[in-house]
């Protein structure tokens, strides 16, 4: 099974600002660009972390309000300085949460859950910026074709990997639900298979209803009487 990279979501020219790129600059480049945050480079294309809206905001939060009514927020120290910076590298989440190239969809989602980022900048083996991907950049693999799938389940999975001929277990797939029929030698096959159908790229669910001839569970755990 091929999982997808990194390298084959991710978006190659990135708009990018440097350490003392201005605050109101740094707005003109999410707006003009129809983005939501760069990546900070230094001079060697290094990212040293990124600038999001949220971070922007956190600027018009501390403000004032005219009326009176919203009192100003209760700041940590490190927003309230990042409130009151002007520059980049003033404003920007460091450092920056990046991604390898050579990843698969899961090793990069991973990490985006664990670090509770939205975005991966993608840097080289000298750590130089190469890309950014996004979740919305993973969740294309979920726009991946029935049919693909399929394919991948039939031949992949079951032929290569289990040595199963595609004839003895039916696959459908509708909108990246797969549903699984036919029958197998043995009863303990059939986790392994829905198992490994789950990893498959695009695959939304897995609908088992597969037959065995020979219950070897039974025979390894046999009844105590």
């Amino acid at each position: 099974m091929h999982h997808r990279t990194v390298d084959e979501l991710m978006t190659r020219n990135v708009v990018r600002a440097r350490r003392d790129t201005p605050f109101k600059e740094l707005v003109r480049l999410l707006t003009e660009n129809d983005v939501t945050a760069v990546p900070v480079v230094d001079d060697l294309e290094r990212p040293m972390g990124v600038v999001s809206e949220a971070d922007l905001l956190r600027k018009s939060a501390d403000q004032a309000d005219p009326s009176g009514r919203v009192p100003l927020p209760n700041l940590e120290a490190w927003e309230r300085a990042k409130a009151e910076g002007s520059r980049a590298e003033e404003l920007m989440s460091a450092p920056a949460v990046c991604a390898r190239p050579e990843w698969n969809v899961v090793e990069a989602a991973r990490l985006m859950e664990a670090q509770h980022v939205k975005r991966l900048p993608v840097v080289d083996e000298a750590d130089r910026l190469l890309g950014i991907v996004s979740r919305g950049d993973l969740l294309r693999v979920f726009l991946r074709r029935d049919d693909a799938i399929r394919e991948e389940i039939t031949g992949e999975l079951l032929r290569r990997t289990m040595g199963i001929d595609p004839s003895q277990v039916t696959v459908e797939v509708r909108d990246g639900r797969v549903e699984l029929g036919g029958s197998v030698e043995f009863r303990s096959l059939i986790p392994v298979i829905e198992q490994l159908c789950h990893g498959v790229d695009g695959v939304v669910s897995v609908a088992g209803h597969i037959d065995y001839r020979t219950d070897d569970d039974a025979r390894r755990f046999p009844t105590v009487t």
